[in-house]
């Protein structure tokens, strides 16, 4: 559904600043800012979650969102009716869910005021953190060769990024390294949702290729890659323990500290291929 058009905040803005230079002196500077908006996601009229989250892509936030949530089981689940933006209020996604699923989720309602670094706030209880669904991305091979490639193209794919050094990109790439869609975000977890609404809504089968992040890899970056049906997660910074346990668990392949030339495999599922050196889906 393409949606008329709605004035949203900008993404970023150029605020005055004073940089401090020696000698105790100081110029005024105009600095590019990025912009962190609350928004509220609204399923059928009953706001579900508000976060903290850049101002761009947000049908691909909130369908994301409500896949790896497992509010909606598929795109066709959802409807995008409305974004409305209130310039001192926020940005709010109003959506319709379908009887089924709304019910479910009227069972697990929680309120969030999620951080942009929170990736389960408002989570009532231990149970309900470790009994969300997780799906068993099925396995493919994937060259180290594609996985440089992404992250070298990554690099220059990130337009806010660009202008702030203030935003997460998340980056889904095919087989052979060739980055397809890219979403950004101040907040890690929303880039990654944006980017898997992004691809639901192209129809793309996530499981065909990987995904790299700006990050580090938290227990949240995994879950959601899996509940996308993504079979690797590369990230460029360090994972937590939680997300290894995850990880190994969801039967994802988590590769992070990928820099350069060099890369890190946490998750080694060798049996289920011939022979991997590096993990299951990845070959030298």
């Amino acid at each position: 559904m393409v949606l008329p058009p709605t004035k949203l905040p900008a993404t970023d803005l150029r605020l005055p600043a004073r940089r401090l230079i020696r000698d105790d002196r100081a110029e005024p500077v105009e600095e590019v800012v990025a912009a962190e908006v609350p928004v509220a996601l609204v399923y059928n009229g009953m706001s579900y979650a508000v976060m903290m989250a850049s101002p761009a892509d947000l049908e691909d936030f909130a369908l994301g969102f409500s896949l790896t949530e497992g509010l909606a089981d598929t795109p066709s689940d959802l409807t995008v009716e409305e974004v409305v933006a209130d310039e001192e209020r926020g940005v709010e996604v109003r959506m319709a869910l379908r009887g089924a699923q709304f019910s479910q989720m009227l069972q697990k309602v929680r309120n969030i005021t999620g951080r942009t670094g929170c990736g389960i706030c408002g989570t009532s209880d231990l149970d309900t953190l470790h009994g969300r669904k997780r799906r068993a991305p099925k396995p493919i091979e994937v060259k180290r060769a594609a996985i440089r490639r992404a992250l070298r193209d990554l690099d220059g794919l990130q337009d806010i990024r660009s202008r702030t050094g203030a935003v997460h990109a998340a980056g889904w790439a095919d087989r052979e390294g060739q980055i397809r869609l890219v979403r950004e975000d101040v907040g890690r977890h929303n880039a990654l949702d944006k980017l898997v609404g992004a691809l639901a809504r192209a129809d793309i089968d996530a499981g065909q290729g990987f995904c790299v992040i700006t990050s580090r890899c938290s227990f949240e970056m995994v879950q959601k890659s899996a509940a996308a049906g993504i079979p690797i997660l590369v990230a460029i910074s360090a994972p937590t323990t939680l997300a290894i346990d995850t990880a190994k668990a969801a039967g994802v392949t988590l590769i992070a500290f990928a820099r350069g030339d060099g890369m890190t495999a946490y998750t080694d599922f060798s049996p289920l291929l011939p022979a991997p050196p590096l993990s299951n889906k990845v070959e030298a």
